[in-house]
């Protein structure tokens, strides 16, 4: 009965929705951003033969390895007010990039990147390189060949990489933190309310958050491993 009237008042708080769907609105634009990025990049990557292309690939996964607070570092540091990019948007915006929704938004497709860039690109060297150029000898040009041969062949990995970017960006927190600050309703997502709760002791908040979380978490990485074992089989 206690259960029932706390979770029914922490249901009804609108403190506790906010952070949810600010997630969810800056992990759906993020996703959608680094998939493309990642799709794009990782096609021309495949296509590219020059010297140095390792050390491109290296530089594109670093987000990955770094710590988080070193990736929240670097986007100040190239955003922020005092930088180049950084006053020009805020010249042609009226207003700074660092601490606003985009900020969250761009945290999260940093970190998000890679890991769709990494399953893509593993998902179009699996692609048996002949049938690309059959196509090609029947007359179709790269982008045909792209869309209507590597794609289709390719489509488990792009779908694994975006889910998986998608909950990599849903989860991410000390970038988000560093770059975009922990404002409610504005850019205050669920890891970073999940920190403030527990610092402030609203513990009802941050074990109702987590669940939130995990159940995200859990629902994407489940389709992931349904996805895959439908490939194998």
């Amino acid at each position: 009965m206690v259960l029932k009237e706390l979770t029914k008042h922490v249901f009804n708080d609108p403190n506790f929705w906010f952070p949810i769907q600010t997630s969810i609105q800056v992990t759906v634009t993020a996703s959608i951003l680094s998939f493309f990025a990642a799709l794009f990049t990782a096609r021309k990557m495949q296509q590219t033969k020059i010297r140095g292309k390792l050390i491109i690939d290296t530089f594109l996964m670093l987000p990955l390895v770094l710590p988080p607070s070193v990736v929240g570092f670097g986007l100040l540091v190239l955003f922020g007010r005092n930088s180049v990019i950084g006053k020009t948007i805020e010249l042609i915006f009226q207003q700074p990039l660092v601490f606003t929704w985009w900020a969250a938004v761009l945290a999260a497709v940093v970190v998000s990147f890679p890991l769709i860039y990494m399953t893509i690109k593993t998902g179009f060297e699996s692609v048996d390189s002949d049938l690309e150029d059959a196509a090609r000898s029947m007359g179709g040009n790269e982008r045909q060949v792209f869309i209507y041969v590597t794609i289709p062949l390719a489509w488990r990995s792009l779908l694994t990489g975006y889910v998986l970017g998608f909950a990599r960006a849903i989860g991410e927190f000390g970038a988000t933190l560093m770059f975009a600050g922990n404002i409610p309703e504005k850019t205050q997502t669920l890891p970073t309310a999940i920190y403030i709760a527990v610092e402030s002791g609203r513990m009802e908040l941050a074990y109702y958050w987590v669940f939130s979380i995990i159940f995200f978490s859990f629902i994407l990485l489940a389709f992931v491993y349904r996805v895959k074992e439908k490939e194998e089989a």
